[in-house]
């Protein structure tokens, strides 16, 4: 199963996008949120949640863990598919869809193009207190993000797992406060002597 994926962004297009990652193409389907945040950026880091049925496989990539989370919490409920769930993602974003089923806001809802108001009142119904574990897309700890993107890049490279993350550690160790590019290049350094 595929979780994570990071690569050189071919094309892409509102609702999908080409991703290659050593060679490999993924066509990845994201929500307009997603497609936002990764505009104007030549190389893409995306939770991917991957959707097996019979007569295919389908990836579907968010910038952020919250984002991911909440597309999975929505096709949890019967009667919302993976369509629906990034329509959905695609016109409210995650931290105002969480306030709107915290606070029973069905009008919010319902706002979204394609949601009528039965699904609205059902998500709210069954997932009031399932949201409320989804952390906040504005606050993500630097060090953690960092930590997992260089670790993400460097096995994407063909490095060990193990050695990498030991390496990134280190590095973060010696050098706390520097940036994700900085942090790679030191890592690669320290990988290759």
């Amino acid at each position: 199963m595929i979780g994570y994926l990071t690569g050189k962004l071919i094309s892409s297009k509102p609702t999908q996008i080409l991703l290659d990652v050593n060679g490999v193409g993924y066509a990845i389907k994201i929500s307009i949120n997603t497609f936002e945040s990764i505009s104007g950026k030549e190389t893409v880091s995306l939770y991917i949640h991957t959707n097996v049925k019979e007569d295919a496989i389908t990836l579907f990539g968010f910038y952020s863990e919250a984002e991911k989370e909440m597309f999975e919490l929505l096709i949890s409920i019967n009667g919302v598919g993976p369509k629906s769930a990034l329509s959905l993602l695609s016109g409210i974003s995650t931290d105002d869809l969480k306030q709107a089923i915290i606070t029973s806001n069905v009008e919010r809802i319902v706002a979204v193009p394609g949601i009528g108001r039965k699904t609205a009142e059902r998500l709210i119904l069954e997932l009031k207190n399932k949201v409320r574990d989804i952390k906040e897309e504005g606050i993500t700890p630097t060090k953690p993000s960092a930590h997992k993107e260089a670790i993400a890049a460097l096995t994407t490279l063909g490095y060990n797992l193990a050695s990498s993350e030991k390496a990134v550690n280190k590095i973060l160790a010696e050098f706390p406060e520097c940036s994700i590019e900085e942090l790679i290049k030191r890592t690669l350094k320290e990988l290759n002597n």
